[in-house]
């Protein structure tokens, strides 16, 4: 995937996520192929056609990813999953991943410093779920969201605050760069795997573990997670943890979705998080 045809995927996403957004509220009245063409502006045609640029399915195919029918199937098929995984160790599944993303947490002295000592650099880019920020330490990401509504302003304030004491650098042709590895190269042919720096809890680091092991495609509730790192009754907890996962997309709490099949409550927005959950599902579908 070249740069040109992300930046195509960026803008084709806009479309996309009002098209989402226009489903989201009239959802009753099930909207035809042609109602969400209207709500974005283009012709049934143009429509249809801008989908299948952007994930290579119709609309009407992605939409049938996001109903409550299929999520709650998507749910009983993961689980057992999780339950395979759980008789191997929580360390067995996370090898699956291990050539693609590795990662250290800071010590607890670290972590009161509240990255003092830290150069980040910090840039942004385009994918195809809009412009996100990416930030890195000399040990790795430590920072990967996507530029909400606001824009850039309040997404750099996100990444200030999360580590109040580092010293910021603009960094935009290494951001790119990471970006363009991150979603323009299969896992497969990557040559070395994403490092990535996280600043958490022993808990929170646990469950951002515990997510690496969904594969994509696969959807999970925020109770079988809770299970999985061994704190059956803590979802809560747990739905906390996932709320401020530091590293979007790599760290994949969009998998995480309500034990009741519902896409909601995502950092980013819901309906970037049912955009994602989409795009996979029609990748491995």
């Amino acid at each position: 995937m070249t740069n040109t045809s992300l930046s195509n995927e960026a803008d084709d996403y806009q479309r996309i996520e009002k098209a989402i957004q226009f489903v989201e509220t009239h959802y009753k009245s099930q909207p035809t192929l042609e109602q969400m063409a209207k709500s974005v502006h283009l012709s049934k045609f143009h429509f249809n056609r801008l989908f299948k640029r952007w994930v290579g399915v119709t609309p009407n195919q992605f939409m049938q990813f996001l109903t409550l029918e299929y999520t709650k199937d998507k749910l009983i098929e993961s689980r057992s999953l999780l339950d395979i995984s759980l008789d191997a160790g929580l360390s067995g599944p996370s090898r699956l991943h291990d050539l693609f993303i590795s990662f250290e947490a800071m010590t607890p002295g670290e972590y009161k410093q509240m990255g003092a000592g830290l150069d980040i650099q910090y840039g942004y880019g385009t994918t195809p779920f809009g412009e996100c920020l990416v930030a890195s330490t000399t040990r790795g990401i430590c920072h990967l969201g996507f530029v909400p509504e606001e824009g850039r302003v309040e997404s750099l304030n996100q990444l200030r605050t999360a580590w109040p004491e580092a010293n910021f650098v603009n960094n935009t042709e290494q951001s790119i760069e990471t970006i363009n590895r991150i979603f323009k190269v299969e896992p497969s042919k990557l040559s070395y795997p994403f490092h990535l720096h996280l600043k958490g809890t022993n808990f929170q680091v646990n469950v951002w573990r515990a997510l690496l092991s969904i594969p994509e495609g696969k959807v999970v509730s925020y109770q079988d997670i809770a299970t999985y790192i061994g704190r059956p009754t803590a979802f809560r907890a747990v739905a906390n943890a996932i709320a401020i996962n530091p590293i979007g997309y790599l760290i994949p709490c969009h998998r995480v979705i309500a034990k009741s099949g519902a896409t909601h409550q995502y950092r980013w927005g819901s309906s970037r998080k049912k955009a994602i959950i989409g795009y996979e599902a029609a990748k491995t579908s």
